[in-house]
């Protein structure tokens, strides 16, 4: 009984949307892949290209760039869909619709060009400012995470390997393993950003026939084309062999750095979420904010779990660049369109939104000491029996002897705490041991959690100066913005 919504009506709450649009991912990445940013980037790469040939002699008037100029925010996007339904090409759409409000120069837009020049010079314009808006983003993740790592850098806590406890770390130390992740990744995201090389004027298989045709053979026109209007895009390089398209090895380099960081976001929130579980850490919860419909005591890591949910997602779309490219027959085919309009889009929306979920956890992980010093205590006595064997053989003991005792005491103790649910005694067992009685006096210092865990505290202050603070110095100026979630 319930009514369908308008065919064409998909804004509304009777049509399907996105949540990565509706609900995760933030205004500022969900324009860069809106209608309006691509469309409008396709009359520039007209425009652009006229400018260029009209500098390199061909007959276009100054009226007629005026005229696309003046144009390029008047999209007419009712007359752009009807075009499409009868032409079945976007771009010949555009084409009619762009001309139909410049009809003056509706005669030499698009001149010499294929699909590909606006479609995929687009792309890697998208591409190039989507990697431009998660780089701060990342940076700040990685900021607020260093500062918390610097207060806490002395802060001991018990290490797990396997999910079990393990010798003595750092609060701050710990922190630095998911700092160093996420660095690699800044790095990662830098460099395929950079590394991004513009597709150009090449004409329907690369070889820029159509250009060569139109400036009469002048091969030194044709470059000088290709070379202006990629520096009008704002890129410093461009691809200097391609077929009709640039090679999809390019979209494989970004979703691969993407997903990995995934990886490395998933790592970092499946940690918070066990620490939760432990009540040693917490991320922020709000006022308001119900952790459970049927349980109202409960604080769930819901951020963490939407940013490990979202991650999860962003991993697996690496596999659809990976076999786009692979079946890229010859100079071309199509299919591979239909797939990138979806993947590409919402891989930076998905890293967008997990970036900017896991600064607002940045911001407001709660620690909390008391805790962590009570899993130490329970755990530290049997750590520490190394350390009391030796200072006994340092007071005249026998090594063997010594370890049978405490073999004895320890295994008594372990009883206590997984058969009766007690504390672990075990200190309490060697106190009364009169065996014992040299070093005694000895045991506070013995089991000093700080002399258990090595050179952490420096190794977070060498790290943090050494490495992460330069990596994020060229941020400084967008390192105050806040996190702000959509839902």
């Amino acid at each position: 009984g319930f009514g369908m919504a308008a065919g064409g009506d998909h804004g509304g709450p009777d049509s399907y949307r996105s949540p990565l649009a509706s609900r995760y991912a933030s205004p500022e990445m969900c324009f860069v892949f809106s209608d309006r940013y691509k469309f409008r980037t396709w009359r520039l790469l007209w425009l652009w290209l006229a400018e260029a040939e009209q500098t390199l002699g061909l007959p276009i008037t100054d009226e007629q760039i005026q005229e696309m100029e003046s144009n390029l925010d008047n999209i007419d996007f009712k007359m752009a869909a009807e075009e499409e339904k009868q032409l079945r090409h976007d771009v010949m759409a555009h084409v009619h619709t762009f001309g139909h409000c410049c009809p003056k120069a509706a005669g030499i837009i698009h001149l010499g060009a294929t699909s590909c020049y606006v479609g995929d010079n687009t792309d890697l314009i998208i591409l190039r400012n989507a990697l431009d808006l998660l780089l701060p983003k990342l940076a700040r993740v990685i900021s607020r995470l260093a500062n918390f790592a610097k207060e806490r850098a002395d802060l001991p806590t018990l290490g797990f390997t396997h999910f079990q406890p393990a010798q003595l770390t750092t609060v701050g130390k710990r922190c630095c393993l998911w700092i160093q992740d996420l660095c690699i990744d800044l790095e990662n995201l830098k460099r395929v950003r950079d590394d991004l090389r513009f597709r150009g004027v090449k004409g329907t298989t690369g070889t820029q026939a159509s250009f060569l045709q139109l400036f009469e053979g002048d091969d030194q026109k044709v470059e000088q084309l290709d070379k202006m209007v990629t520096e009008k895009a704002g890129f410093k390089r461009r691809f200097i062999i391609t077929g009709q398209t640039y090679t999809r090895k390019v979209d494989i380099e970004v979703l691969s750095v993407l997903a990995s960081l995934g990886a490395s976001v998933h790592k970092i929130c499946t940690d918070i979420r066990l620490l939760a579980n432990l009540k040693e850490m917490e991320e922020p919860f709000e006022k308001q904010q119900i952790g459970s419909s049927a349980m109202p005591y409960k604080r769930n890591p819901m951020r963490s779990e939407r940013c490990c949910s979202l991650a999860r997602h962003l991993m697996t779309l690496v596999m659809n660049p990976l076999q786009t490219a692979s079946v890229q027959w010859f100079e071309r085919t199509l299919d591979d369109s239909a797939n990138r309009r979806i993947c590409l889009a919402e891989a930076f929306l998905t890293a967008d939104t997990i970036l900017n979920t896991l600064q607002n956890i940045s911001e407001g992980l709660v620690v909390y000491p008391k805790v962590i010093e009570r899993h130490i205590r329970q755990e530290l006595p049997f750590m520490a029996t190394e350390n009391i064997i030796m200072a006994m053989v340092k007071a005249g003991g026998s090594r063997q002897d010594c370890h049978e005792r405490i073999r004895v005491l320890s295994q008594q103790a372990a009883a206590v705490v997984k058969q009766e649910g007690g504390d672990n005694d075990l200190i309490e067992r060697i106190k009364a041991d009169a065996y014992f009685s040299p070093i005694h006096s000895h045991l506070d210092h013995l089991l000093d959690p700080s002399s258990f865990t090595g050179r952490a505290s420096q190794q977070v202050q060498r790290f943090l100066e050494e490495e992460v603070f330069p990596l994020l110095k060229p941020y400084e100026k967008v390192m105050k913005v806040k996190a702000e979630l959509c839902l």
